[in-house]
Protein backbone atom coordinates (compact mmCIF):
# COMPACT_ATOMS: atom_id res chain seq x y z
CA UNK A 1 0.00 0.00 0.00
CA UNK A 2 1.58 3.73 -1.21
CA UNK A 3 2.22 5.47 1.84
CA UNK A 4 0.77 8.77 2.26
CA UNK A 5 1.69 11.80 0.86
CA UNK A 6 2.07 14.93 2.53
CA UNK A 7 2.37 18.83 2.06
CA UNK A 8 4.99 20.09 3.72
CA UNK A 9 4.52 24.09 3.69
CA UNK A 10 7.45 26.17 4.84
CA UNK A 11 6.46 29.90 5.84
CA UNK A 12 9.92 31.24 5.98
CA UNK A 13 9.51 34.92 6.99
CA UNK A 14 5.88 36.16 7.46
CA UNK A 15 4.82 40.20 7.75
CA UNK A 16 5.17 41.03 11.58
CA UNK A 17 8.88 39.47 13.00
CA UNK A 18 12.06 41.02 12.85
CA UNK A 19 15.52 39.80 12.71
CA UNK A 20 15.91 41.17 16.17
CA UNK A 21 13.70 38.96 17.39
CA UNK A 22 15.60 36.06 15.49
CA UNK A 23 18.50 36.68 13.44
CA UNK A 24 17.72 33.62 11.62
CA UNK A 25 14.77 35.33 9.87
CA UNK A 26 15.25 35.62 6.44
CA UNK A 27 13.71 38.88 5.11
CA UNK A 28 15.74 40.13 1.52
CA UNK A 29 15.01 38.05 -1.71
CA UNK A 30 18.61 36.55 -2.10
CA UNK A 31 18.31 34.99 1.59
CA UNK A 32 14.68 33.96 1.64
CA UNK A 33 15.27 32.46 -1.95
CA UNK A 34 18.59 30.50 -0.45
CA UNK A 35 16.52 29.28 2.55
CA UNK A 36 13.48 28.67 1.08
CA UNK A 37 16.02 26.03 -1.62
CA UNK A 38 17.57 24.68 1.77
CA UNK A 39 13.81 23.48 3.20
CA UNK A 40 13.11 22.23 -0.41
CA UNK A 41 16.02 19.95 0.13
CA UNK A 42 14.52 18.77 3.32
CA UNK A 43 11.38 17.91 2.22
CA UNK A 44 9.29 21.37 1.50
CA UNK A 45 7.00 21.24 -1.40
CA UNK A 46 5.14 24.42 -0.81
CA UNK A 47 6.42 28.34 0.47
CA UNK A 48 4.33 30.77 2.01
CA UNK A 49 6.07 33.84 1.00
CA UNK A 50 5.88 37.29 2.65
CA UNK A 51 7.75 40.22 0.92
CA UNK A 52 9.87 43.02 2.34
CA UNK A 53 11.53 46.35 2.04
CA UNK A 54 15.34 47.12 1.90
CA UNK A 55 14.28 48.63 5.51
CA UNK A 56 13.11 44.57 6.26
CA UNK A 57 9.93 46.03 6.44
CA UNK A 58 6.58 44.34 4.85
CA UNK A 59 5.40 44.95 1.58
CA UNK A 60 3.41 43.63 -1.32
CA UNK A 61 5.03 44.95 -3.99
CA UNK A 62 5.31 43.02 -6.90
CA UNK A 63 8.54 43.87 -8.16
CA UNK A 64 10.02 42.36 -4.89
CA UNK A 65 7.51 38.93 -5.05
CA UNK A 66 8.56 38.66 -8.94
CA UNK A 67 12.34 38.87 -7.95
CA UNK A 68 11.71 36.49 -4.95
CA UNK A 69 9.79 34.21 -7.35
CA UNK A 70 12.39 34.36 -10.00
CA UNK A 71 15.08 33.25 -7.46
CA UNK A 72 13.37 30.43 -6.12
CA UNK A 73 12.80 29.13 -9.40
CA UNK A 74 16.30 29.33 -10.66
CA UNK A 75 16.85 26.81 -7.72
CA UNK A 76 13.90 24.36 -7.78
CA UNK A 77 10.22 23.91 -8.89
CA UNK A 78 8.46 24.20 -4.97
CA UNK A 79 5.11 25.95 -5.42
CA UNK A 80 5.14 29.54 -5.27
CA UNK A 81 2.04 31.29 -2.78
CA UNK A 82 2.52 34.93 -2.03
CA UNK A 83 0.89 36.53 0.29
CA UNK A 84 -2.05 39.28 0.25
CA UNK A 85 -2.26 39.52 3.58
CA UNK A 86 0.97 41.58 4.31
CA UNK A 87 1.73 42.45 7.41
CA UNK A 88 1.74 45.24 10.42
CA UNK A 89 4.79 47.41 9.38
CA UNK A 90 6.20 48.93 6.22
CA UNK A 91 3.92 49.72 3.31
CA UNK A 92 0.92 47.69 4.53
CA UNK A 93 -0.21 49.93 6.71
CA UNK A 94 -2.04 53.96 7.60
CA UNK A 95 -2.70 55.27 11.02
CA UNK A 96 -6.28 56.30 11.09
CA UNK A 97 -6.09 58.01 14.46
CA UNK A 98 -3.81 57.76 17.36
CA UNK A 99 -2.81 54.50 18.14
CA UNK A 100 -5.45 53.02 15.50
CA UNK A 101 -3.56 51.64 12.13
CA UNK A 102 -5.35 49.67 8.90
CA UNK A 103 -3.90 47.38 6.69
CA UNK A 104 -3.82 48.99 3.22
CA UNK A 105 -6.64 47.33 0.83
CA UNK A 106 -4.35 48.53 -2.29
CA UNK A 107 -1.53 47.22 -1.50
CA UNK A 108 -3.06 43.65 -0.39
CA UNK A 109 -4.21 43.37 -4.17
CA UNK A 110 -0.54 43.80 -5.47
CA UNK A 111 0.18 40.56 -4.13
CA UNK A 112 -1.58 38.69 -7.10
CA UNK A 113 0.95 40.31 -9.43
CA UNK A 114 3.94 38.60 -9.23
CA UNK A 115 3.04 35.68 -11.31
CA UNK A 116 2.68 32.99 -8.33
CA UNK A 117 0.87 29.49 -8.56
CA UNK A 118 -0.93 30.31 -5.47
CA UNK A 119 -1.93 33.50 -3.19
CA UNK A 120 -3.02 33.73 0.45
CA UNK A 121 -6.60 35.00 0.25
CA UNK A 122 -7.78 36.63 3.93
CA UNK A 123 -11.10 36.52 3.66
CA UNK A 124 -11.99 37.59 6.75
CA UNK A 125 -11.96 40.66 9.15
CA UNK A 126 -9.39 40.98 12.51
CA UNK A 127 -8.28 43.45 15.05
CA UNK A 128 -4.51 43.05 15.80
CA UNK A 129 -3.19 44.12 18.88
CA UNK A 130 0.89 44.45 19.37
CA UNK A 131 1.93 46.89 22.16
CA UNK A 132 0.45 50.23 22.22
CA UNK A 133 -1.01 50.01 18.48
CA UNK A 134 -4.00 48.36 17.09
CA UNK A 135 -4.51 47.15 13.59
CA UNK A 136 -7.14 46.44 11.63
CA UNK A 137 -7.61 44.06 8.96
CA UNK A 138 -10.90 44.96 7.01
CA UNK A 139 -11.87 42.37 4.15
CA UNK A 140 -15.86 42.10 4.56
CA UNK A 141 -17.00 39.81 1.91
CA UNK A 142 -17.65 42.03 -1.12
CA UNK A 143 -13.62 42.74 -0.80
CA UNK A 144 -13.08 38.50 -0.10
CA UNK A 145 -14.71 38.27 -3.34
CA UNK A 146 -13.18 40.74 -5.19
CA UNK A 147 -9.67 39.06 -3.95
CA UNK A 148 -11.17 35.58 -4.91
CA UNK A 149 -12.17 37.14 -8.26
CA UNK A 150 -8.74 38.55 -8.88
CA UNK A 151 -7.01 35.32 -8.30
CA UNK A 152 -9.26 33.35 -10.75
CA UNK A 153 -8.83 35.50 -13.22
CA UNK A 154 -5.00 35.20 -12.88
CA UNK A 155 -5.04 31.47 -12.90
CA UNK A 156 -4.11 31.78 -9.15
CA UNK A 157 -4.92 28.56 -6.70
CA UNK A 158 -6.37 30.41 -3.15
CA UNK A 159 -5.04 28.80 -0.30
CA UNK A 160 -7.74 30.34 2.51
CA UNK A 161 -6.52 31.66 5.67
CA UNK A 162 -8.98 31.78 8.37
CA UNK A 163 -8.63 31.90 12.05
CA UNK A 164 -12.41 31.20 13.48
CA UNK A 165 -15.14 29.03 12.64
CA UNK A 166 -17.38 31.87 11.32
CA UNK A 167 -14.88 32.70 8.57
CA UNK A 168 -15.18 28.90 7.66
CA UNK A 169 -19.14 29.16 7.67
CA UNK A 170 -19.62 32.02 6.41
CA UNK A 171 -16.86 33.90 4.50
CA UNK A 172 -14.89 31.28 2.65
CA UNK A 173 -18.11 28.90 2.07
CA UNK A 174 -19.98 31.72 0.67
CA UNK A 175 -17.35 32.57 -1.64
CA UNK A 176 -16.65 28.54 -2.26
CA UNK A 177 -20.10 28.38 -3.51
CA UNK A 178 -20.28 31.49 -5.59
CA UNK A 179 -17.43 29.32 -7.71
CA UNK A 180 -14.50 31.40 -6.79
CA UNK A 181 -12.51 28.33 -6.33
CA UNK A 182 -12.57 24.99 -7.84
CA UNK A 183 -12.00 21.85 -5.31
CA UNK A 184 -10.15 20.97 -3.99
CA UNK A 185 -10.08 23.69 -1.51
CA UNK A 186 -6.82 24.13 0.33
CA UNK A 187 -7.18 26.06 3.88
CA UNK A 188 -5.50 27.07 6.12
CA UNK A 189 -6.38 26.54 9.56
CA UNK A 190 -4.65 29.69 11.69
CA UNK A 191 -4.65 28.73 15.51
CA UNK A 192 -3.22 29.93 18.79
CA UNK A 193 -2.81 33.91 17.72
CA UNK A 194 -5.94 34.38 20.12
CA UNK A 195 -3.62 36.39 22.16
CA UNK A 196 -3.23 39.36 19.50
CA UNK A 197 -6.03 38.64 17.13
CA UNK A 198 -9.83 39.64 18.53
CA UNK A 199 -12.04 36.43 17.98
CA UNK A 200 -9.02 33.77 16.79
CA UNK A 201 -9.32 30.61 18.06
CA UNK A 202 -6.70 29.12 20.90
CA UNK A 203 -5.51 26.04 19.92
CA UNK A 204 -6.07 22.65 21.18
CA UNK A 205 -6.63 19.14 19.41
CA UNK A 206 -10.59 19.34 20.12
CA UNK A 207 -10.87 23.15 18.76
CA UNK A 208 -8.99 22.02 15.53
CA UNK A 209 -11.45 18.96 15.18
CA UNK A 210 -14.01 21.42 15.56
CA UNK A 211 -12.96 23.47 12.41
CA UNK A 212 -12.08 20.32 10.57
CA UNK A 213 -15.30 18.95 11.36
CA UNK A 214 -16.81 22.26 9.59
CA UNK A 215 -14.98 22.81 6.25
CA UNK A 216 -16.37 22.61 3.20
CA UNK A 217 -16.74 19.56 1.13
CA UNK A 218 -14.08 18.19 -1.36
CA UNK A 219 -11.15 20.35 1.35
CA UNK A 220 -7.64 19.71 2.17
CA UNK A 221 -5.97 21.51 5.21
CA UNK A 222 -3.22 22.32 7.03
CA UNK A 223 -2.76 24.10 10.34
CA UNK A 224 -0.66 27.06 11.01
CA UNK A 225 0.12 26.36 14.51
CA UNK A 226 1.60 30.15 15.85
CA UNK A 227 4.34 29.85 18.93
CA UNK A 228 5.21 27.03 21.18
CA UNK A 229 1.70 25.04 19.06
CA UNK A 230 3.33 24.67 16.11
CA UNK A 231 4.68 21.19 16.56
CA UNK A 232 1.70 19.79 18.64
CA UNK A 233 -0.59 21.53 15.97
CA UNK A 234 1.04 19.89 13.12
CA UNK A 235 1.04 16.47 14.69
CA UNK A 236 -2.94 16.91 15.28
CA UNK A 237 -3.35 18.00 11.88
CA UNK A 238 -1.36 14.80 10.21
CA UNK A 239 -3.49 12.77 12.78
CA UNK A 240 -6.30 14.00 11.49
CA UNK A 241 -5.29 13.81 7.46
CA UNK A 242 -4.34 16.97 6.94
CA UNK A 243 -1.02 18.46 5.94
CA UNK A 244 2.34 20.53 7.97
CA UNK A 245 3.22 23.77 7.48
CA UNK A 246 6.26 25.43 9.75
CA UNK A 247 8.71 28.31 9.63
CA UNK A 248 9.92 31.52 11.12
CA UNK A 249 6.77 33.54 10.20
CA UNK A 250 4.60 31.20 12.90
CA UNK A 251 6.94 30.46 15.41
CA UNK A 252 10.72 31.55 16.10
CA UNK A 253 12.13 28.88 18.41
CA UNK A 254 12.73 25.40 18.06
CA UNK A 255 12.23 24.62 21.71
CA UNK A 256 11.51 26.75 24.81
CA UNK A 257 14.58 29.63 24.68
CA UNK A 258 16.46 28.12 21.29
CA UNK A 259 16.10 30.39 18.67
CA UNK A 260 14.78 28.33 15.42
CA UNK A 261 16.05 28.33 11.56
CA UNK A 262 13.77 27.28 9.17
CA UNK A 263 15.62 24.23 7.80
CA UNK A 264 15.67 22.52 11.55
CA UNK A 265 12.03 23.28 11.46
CA UNK A 266 11.88 21.76 8.30
CA UNK A 267 14.06 18.62 8.97
CA UNK A 268 12.02 18.16 12.47
CA UNK A 269 8.47 17.73 10.98
CA UNK A 270 9.88 15.62 7.81
CA UNK A 271 11.22 13.08 10.68
CA UNK A 272 7.89 13.34 12.41
CA UNK A 273 6.14 12.90 8.81
CA UNK A 274 8.17 9.77 8.13
CA UNK A 275 8.10 8.44 11.61
CA UNK A 276 4.52 8.36 11.35
CA UNK A 277 4.78 5.99 8.18
CA UNK A 278 3.82 8.73 5.80
CA UNK A 279 6.34 10.62 3.27
CA UNK A 280 6.85 14.23 2.25
CA UNK A 281 5.52 14.96 -0.89
CA UNK A 282 7.68 16.23 -3.91
CA UNK A 283 6.67 19.30 -5.37
CA UNK A 284 4.90 17.58 -8.51
CA UNK A 285 2.92 15.54 -5.93
CA UNK A 286 1.48 18.73 -4.43
CA UNK A 287 0.55 20.44 -7.53
CA UNK A 288 -1.64 17.07 -8.09
CA UNK A 289 -2.93 16.89 -4.47
CA UNK A 290 -3.26 20.62 -4.70
CA UNK A 291 -5.36 20.32 -8.27
CA UNK A 292 -2.33 23.12 -9.56
CA UNK A 293 -1.24 22.41 -13.17
CA UNK A 294 1.39 19.90 -13.14
CA UNK A 295 4.22 22.45 -14.15
CA UNK A 296 6.32 25.07 -13.03
CA UNK A 297 7.50 28.10 -13.06
CA UNK A 298 6.50 31.65 -13.42
CA UNK A 299 3.76 32.84 -15.69
CA UNK A 300 5.30 34.75 -18.23
CA UNK A 301 3.14 37.30 -18.81
CA UNK A 302 4.20 38.59 -14.73
CA UNK A 303 8.07 37.65 -15.08
CA UNK A 304 10.72 39.41 -15.00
Amino acid sequence: MAKRKVIVTIAPTGGMALKSQNPHLPTQPAEIAEDVYRCYNAGASVVALHARRPDDLATCDAAVYRQMNTLIRERCDIVLNNSTGGGVHGDMVKETSPGTWEILWEERLKGMDAGAEMCTLDATTLNLAFGDREYLMNTPLSKGRELAAGMKARGIKPEWEVFSPTHILQDVTTLINEGLDEGPHFINLVMNVHRNFQNAMPFSPRHLQMMVDLLPKDSIFCVSGIGPSQLEANISALLLGGHARVGLEDNLYYRHGELATNVQLTERIVRIIREMDMEPATPAEAREILGLPLKSGIRPDFAL
